[in-house]
């Protein structure tokens, strides 16, 4: 995956425990992780000088709006967070290693660019394409559409230090 992710944001990966704790999110009515309080502790925890962090957890996923959610991202922020819990799901021949490999890395670079200020893109191949289940995150490619780059390299240009 720092592979893919370099790639596409042209960044050294570093892999490092920031937040070890989820519990303080969880609901118990829903029986799931909202979101959003997560990136807020994964924000505050990371070190001052992690240009952006992306937390992957296996815990299922929601925000209020949505019965559940592959990821959420501080959009133009700095934290972002994926959970490999449904990515895992609708395999016809029984579970694949490689598909669900991809599957994590497009959601990973899909919410990392919501840091970088990329919205939801109309391009269904494009990596910036709303999924709303996992069908959605397999017809994806795995690149950004040209629209979509275009805007990231601009966003990655005015990084302090770049």
């Amino acid at each position: 995956m720092m592979k893919e992710m370099h790639k596409v944001f042209g960044f050294s990966v570093r892999v490092a425990s920031v937040l070890d704790d989820v519990e303080f999110a969880y609901d118990r009515r829903r029986r799931q992780y909202h979101s959003t309080p997560i990136l807020e502790a994964l924000d505050r925890a990371a070190p001052p000088n992690f240009v952006k962090v992306l937390g992957i957890t296996k815990e299922d996923l929601f925000i209020p709006i949505l019965t559940h959610v592959f990821g959420e991202a501080q959009l133009g922020g700095r934290a972002s967070i994926i959970s490999t819990n449904r990515l895992g799901e609708d395999f016809p021949s029984g579970f694949h290693v490689e598909k669900f490999r991809c599957r994590v890395v497009k959601e990973a670079i899909h919410e990392l660019g919501h840091t970088f200020n990329l919205r939801h893109c109309k391009d269904p191949t494009c990596l910036m394409h709303y999924c709303r289940t996992v069908r959605d995150v397999d017809r994806k490619s795995e690149h950004l559409c040209r629209y979509c780059q275009v805007l990231l390299s601009d966003e990655i240009s005015i990084l302090p230090g770049e």
